[in-house]
């Protein structure tokens, strides 16, 4: 972070002759919008994270419909396994991409600062699918300090969306009598007999990084969601507070400890890999699975386990609730409007407002609904009165093929418009016999949406990481992993409380109430933003 700093310092001794060379394609036509497709466009693009790569744009299907459609082209400068570094040596050599994808935070304010990112102001009304889908009160809740907005947000939307909780073996279920599953005692009694009747199946699957056990927390909470887990501090009045000395928190992590010690839990929670998960889900290995997106692997592996077994499969139950609790106010998943990451276009970009053009272009209907569903004709052909797509019966046919092109292009997804998306899907969805409705979309409209947590206003809350709050933001974050894991293994109730008051008293000499105090102050001024 030290060399970044430095970097992104000298970046910005050179920012002003940068500014004014970038600037100058747009000076001349400001009152003229470009046409994508009146000429080639050349885009390179760098995405800031370890595990990204790019597919090559143009080889599926879809983007392939794209290229064509705009003359667009996009070349990716891959991180090698190690972004922070090649992202340096880009700033170093000054040598940046058109736009990069990466975190809302302190990388992007980095950048920022140093005079390296282009503003969109003056692009939102002559390219409005952005301002139109996203609306303004996620565009102000994007903005800098400087008042001005850098940001292209990714899965954007003013709608609840998510699919966080619990997804349950259809077969293993009614072999035991399908069970009532509401309560954290329903649950408990449940996978003891799981463990009883079926010995080679984990009862309790959590997926990588125990994501299971955070959904976990949201039973022992009411009004709640794992998102205190993401930023270590709980709610109480007007002020953050210690999540080690949360009692709801030190709760679901005893009730966790105890599935764990009892192996009603997956034994490798905290290590298992992404392949490891998809393979128990598939095989259907596994009783209950709960994650931020138990989706992502059940959707597919019902579908398996059904050719195999009609009566077998995967489906979502209501979010599990400590008894006493109102089951209506327990949220397993949250979700922010302003979505998951962003794109910020640089000072590099020959023209910035093309590259903005075409983000624009690609968030929109008919970009989401091409690099979504292929190109027009197959599964989708125009649009409804309302601008949703109108999907063709291949559509719904043939599953397996729709979701190979999402799969296909999962790579491409910069710019997602969760809003758009969501309610074409579910409009078609909903008109379907049940049985022949999309299983994703079926429980999302059954269950996952209504009980998912809007916690928009705890965006942006976290300092910048050489600050000195953010410093001890990473001494917190280090005592929490820490403490975490050691709990889960821990051998008894009384012991798991040793450890999280050890941890408190680790976190306040560490300067913890310093780190509250600031995330306190930001969150307020969230809430005033939002007017909530």
């Amino acid at each position: 972070m030290t060399a970044m700093s430095l970097l992104l310092a000298a970046c910005g001794n050179e920012s002003g002759t940068r500014e004014s060379d970038a600037a100058a394609p747009s000076e001349r036509d400001s009152s003229e919008v470009f046409e994508l497709g009146s000429e080639p466009l050349e885009i390179t693009m760098f995405g800031n994270y370890d595990w990204y790569t790019m597919d090559r744009w143009g080889d599926d299907p879809a983007t392939a419909a794209i290229k064509e459609l705009t003359n667009v082209d996009i070349r990716a400068i891959d991180g090698g396994g190690n972004a922070a570094q090649r992202l340096s040596t880009m700033i170093a050599g000054d040598d940046l991409p058109d736009f990069i994808w990466l975190d809302r935070g302190s990388d992007v304010e980095r950048l920022r600062e140093a005079g390296a990112l282009v503003p969109f102001d003056d692009y939102l009304d002559k390219y409005p699918n952005l301002k139109e889908w996203a609306g303004e009160e996620i565009l102000n809740m994007l903005r800098s300090e400087d008042g001005k907005l850098y940001q292209f947000p990714n899965w954007y939307s003013s709608e609840p969306f998510g699919n966080a909780g619990y997804v349950v073996n259809k077969e293993i279920h009614d072999a035991l009598g399908a069970p009532e599953l509401k309560t954290t005692d329903d649950l408990y009694e449940y996978l003891k007999e799981v463990q009883t009747e079926f010995p080679d199946v984990i009862p309790f699957e959590t997926d990588v990084s125990g994501q299971g056990i955070n959904v976990l927390y949201s039973a022992f909470a009411e009004g709640r969601s794992p998102a205190d887990i993401r930023i270590r501090a709980v709610p109480q009045g007007d002020a953050l507070t210690s999540i080690f000395a949360n009692e709801n928190y030190v709760e679901s992590i005893e009730y966790a400890s105890r599935l764990y010690r009892e192996r009603l839990m997956t034994q490798d929670t905290l290590t298992q890999d992404a392949d490891m998960v998809a393979e128990k889900v598939t095989s259907g290995r596994v009783a209950v699975y709960a994650a931020a997106s138990p989706s992502n692997h059940a959707r597919d592996a019902h579908y398996i386990l059904q050719e195999q077994n009609p009566d077998a499969g995967y489906f979502y139950i209501e979010p599990i609730a400590k008894p006493g609790l109102d089951p209506d106010n327990i949220f397993p998943g949250s979700y922010e409007m302003l979505g998951w990451n962003v794109s910020v276009i640089t000072r590099n970009a020959e023209d910035p407002e093309k590259v903005f053009a075409f983000l624009d272009w690609l968030t929109g209907p008919l970009g989401q609904s091409i690099l979504m569903f292929g190109p027009e004709g197959q599964y989708w052909d125009g649009f409804d009165e309302e601008g949703y797509t109108k999907f063709t019966d291949a559509y719904a046919e043939d599953a397996a093929g729709v979701s190979e092109i999402e799969q296909a292009t999962s790579s491409f997804q910069w710019n997602g418009n969760s809003a758009f998306l969501d309610n074409t899907k579910t409009k078609f969805e909903l008109n379907l016999p049940e049985d022949q409705m999309n299983w994703a979309t079926k429980w999302q409209h059954a269950i996952t949406w209504d009980t998912q947590k809007d916690d928009t206003e705890f965006a942006a809350i976290n300092p910048m990481p050489d600050s000195p709050e953010g410093i001890i933001q990473q001494r917190i974050n280090d005592i929490f992993e820490e403490a975490n894991a050691s709990a889960i293994f821990a051998d008894s109730d009384e012991e798991v409380r040793a450890i999280f008051a050890e941890a408190e008293e680790q976190a306040q000499a560490a300067g913890y109430q310093e780190l509250l105090d600031y995330q306190t102050a930001k969150w307020q001024q969230n809430l005033q933003n939002l007017a909530r």
